[in-house]
């Protein structure tokens, strides 16, 4: 099932502005950060419409935790996947179309109560289930690595390592898995970086990890001859290659833009290669993404 901000498709004019911005940042996020895509004025009415909650302060999420919630106690089942990666607070590269649910093998449901869920049959250890309807953080990780495609399962293993999950309790659980599926959910273990800023970079670096030739790191430090560049989202020191994730701001302020003017001219006279991509490359044109990418290591390995 394809994934997407389902929960915005019906949306329309600004209440949506600041749900899309949310949305595209991961689905949840500091009020810091909302404000550099919106204004008061509009993060302030999504939140009063419900498009938008206020789960702590100076904290906001989409709705779906809820919405899981509700889906679970309505079928008697667990959310799963991308619901349940909602609940623990992690940022997902998109949000599912619908609550994402589990219910025993042998349960019967009507056409009526299975339409406006993504149901799925399959047995969950007790163990594995948190509060009674949503599987636990480990068991959240490994069924996204195991489902999900390479980039969205990154992003969510990034954010859960972001948030205290240990990547050894993790891998721990790997052999337990079906020998078929191991391979997989370990590769994405294995890369999951909780250093990642968001799941925008997350699906970048997953574009660059299929890349051969390119090891990149995320959040890297670059300092030149007169001292501290910056931090870049994602680099290779041997290649000495820079990629950038950028995102449309509702701020574009002189300092700001002066600054990262700046930033970039010295990387580039530093000898460093500077690759910018938008989020709409990033997430909807992956293939021409590494294909650039590919041609700036081939450039370099030249």
């Amino acid at each position: 099932m394809r994934r997407c901000a389902g929960t915005l498709d019906a949306m329309t004019g600004r209440d949506a502005t600041a749900a899309a911005a949310l949305a595209r940042v991961g689905g949840v996020a500091a009020r810091s950060v909302l404000l550099r895509h919106v204004t008061r004025n509009e993060l302030d009415r999504a939140v009063r419409s419900g498009q938008v909650h206020r789960v702590a302060w100076g904290q906001y999420a989409l709705p779906t935790d809820i919405e899981a919630r509700r889906a679970a106690q309505a079928l008697g089942g667990v959310a799963i996947l991308l619901s349940a990666a909602a609940h623990w607070g992690w940022a997902r590269q998109w949000e599912p179309r619908q609550a994402q649910v589990a219910v025993r093998r042998g349960r019967r449901l009507t056409a009526e109560q299975r339409e406006p869920y993504d149901v799925r049959w399959r047995a969950i250890p007790n163990e594995d289930i948190s509060d009674g309807w949503v599987t636990g953080r480990e068991r959240t990780v490994l069924d996204c690595a195991v489902l999900l495609p390479f980039s969205e399962a990154l992003a969510i293993a990034d954010s859960a390592l972001r948030t205290g999950v240990d990547r050894s309790d993790l891998l721990d659980r790997v052999d337990g898995l079906d020998r078929q599926l191991r391979s997989r959910v370990r590769r994405v273990l294995e890369c999951a970086d909780g250093a990642a800023a968001n799941p925008f970079e997350s699906a970048l670096r997953a574009i660059c990890l299929d890349v051969p030739g390119l090891k990149v790191r995320c959040q890297v430090r670059i300092d030149d001859a007169d001292g501290w560049v910056g931090r870049v989202d994602l680099a290779d020191r041997a290649l000495r290659i820079v990629v950038e994730g950028e995102s449309v701001e509702f701020h574009s302020e002189r300092e700001v833009f002066d600054r990262d003017c700046a930033r970039y001219s010295r990387l580039a006279a530093d000898g460093w290669l500077v690759l910018r991509f938008s989020w709409t490359q990033v997430m909807t044109r992956p293939d021409w993404v590494r294909a650039v990418v590919a041609r700036a290591v081939a450039l370099r390995q030249g």
